[in-house]
C-alpha cells in the first residue's frame, strides 16, 4: 500500500481546501444541528471533485480522500456516496444520492428530499427512483441529527433497475461510509485538541495533564487507523477490507466520541461548541448498513469465500 499521496492527489486536496475555506468555520451565532450549503455543493460539482473516481490517475483512493476531506467541514455535504458509489451505478444519477438497504427502508435517510435519487440495494438487485414528497416524512422533532434527514414511508411500484452487482455496491458503500467517518473523527479530534489546549484548570491548560494526553494519544491512533483502513479498502476493492474498514470506523466512533465529550465537560453538551456536528453525525453512521454486527458478519463471509 502506498502511504504517500501522489502529486495529483495532493493538488486535488489543496484545491478542495481553497474552495472550502469559506465553509471551514461556523457562521456567527449559528447553533444549528444540520448545516448545509447549496453554494458549496454546487462548487464541488462544477469543479468535478465528485467525479475524480472516473479519472484513471486518481481512481477510488482519491475519491475516498475527497470524501474524508469534505467530512471534516461543519457543513454536511453529500459527497461520499456520489464520489464512490454513484460511478458504479450510473454517473448521471441526479444528486443527492440516498442509499438504503432493501428491507430496511423505515429508518432515517440522510439527505433525503424531493428530487433526490434513492438507491435501494438488496437481494432483488440495485434499483433507483426519484424521491417524491408523497413518500417522504419528516424525522421526529425530538431526535437529534446533525445531517439533514427524512424518513422514507414506502417504495414506488416502478423503479429503474441497474445492471450492477448488489455486492459491489455494498462494498463501495462501506468504503464511502468509512472514509466519511474518518473525516468526522479527524475533525472531532482537532476540535477537541484546540479546546483542551486553550481551556485552563488549576492555572494550566487541560492538555498538559498526563492522563488526558495519554487518552488523546490513544484516540489519535484510533482515528489514524480508521483513515488508513478506509484508504486501503478503497485501493484494494476487496469486500473483506471494506467490511473491516467500516467495522473499525463504527467501533472507533463509539470509543472516541465518549472521550471527546468527556474532555469538553459541560461545553460538550451544548450547541455553542461545534463538536456535536461531527459526533452526532458519527452516531448516525454507526447504525448504517446494519451497524457493527453486520460489518463483522460481512467481513467473516468475505474471509470464507
Amino acid at each position: 500500500m502506498q502511504l504517500a499521496l501522489s502529486e495529483d492527489q495532493t493538488q486535488v486536496l489543496d484545491f478542495i481546501d481553497s474552495l472550502a475555506r469559506p465553509y471551514a468555520t461556523l457562521p456567527m451565532h449559528d447553533v444549528s444541528l444540520a448545516l448545509e450549503s447549496a453554494e458549496l455543493d454546487a462548487a464541488l460539482v462544477e469543479n468535478g471533485f465528485l467525479d475524480v473516481m472516473a479519472v484513471e490517475e486518481l481512481g477510488p483512493v482519491t475519491a475516498a480522500l475527497v470524501a474524508e476531506k469534505l467530512a471534516r467541514l461543519p457543513f454536511a455535504v453529500e459527497a461520499a456516496a456520489s464520489a464512490l458509489v454513484r460511478p458504479l451505478i450510473d454517473p448521471e444519477l441526479p444528486r443527492p444520492l440516498c442509499l438504503v438497504e432493501e428491507g430496511r427502508t423505515g429508518g432515517p435517510v440522510r439527505f433525503l428530499r424531493p428530487g433526490a435519487t434513492v438507491v435501494v440495494v438488496g437481494p432483488s438487485g440495485v434499483r433507483s427512483f426519484a424521491a417524491d414528497a408523497r413518500l417522504i416524512a419528516p424525522a421526529q422533532e425530538d431526535t437529534l441529527y446533525a445531517y439533514p434527514v427524512a424518513m422514507l414511508t414506502g417504495l414506488p411500484d416502478a423503479m429503474t433497475v441497474h445492471e450492477v452487482a448488489p455486492a459491489e455496491v455494498l462494498r463501495a458503500w462501506r468504503v464511502a461510509v468509512a472514509a466519511e467517518a474518518a473525516g468526522l473523527l479527524g475533525a472531532a479530534l482537532a476540535s477537541t485538541v484546540t479546546y483542551v489546549s486553550e481551556r485552563k484548570q488549576f492555572g494550566r491548560p487541560l492538555a498538559t495533564f498526563q492522563g488526558m494526553r495519554h487518552r488523546l494519544a490513544e484516540d489519535q491512533v484510533i482515528t489514524n487507523s480508521v483513515y488508513w483502513l478506509a484508504l486501503r479498502a478503497a485501493g484494494t476493492g476487496d469486500a473483506g477490507d471494506a467490511a473491516m474498514a467500516l467495522l473499525h470506523a463504527q467501533e472507533a466512533a463509539k470509543r472516541v466520541c465518549y472521550d471527546y465529550h468527556q474532555f469538553l465537560g459541560g461545553m460538550g453538551m451544548t450547541l455553542e461548541h461545534p463538536l456535536h456536528l461531527w459526533t452526532y453525525r458519527l452516531k448516525l453512521l454507526t447504525a448504517e448498513l446494519g451497524g457493527r454486527g453486520e460489518q463483522g458478519l460481512a467481513a467473516a463471509e468475505a474471509l470464507w469465500e
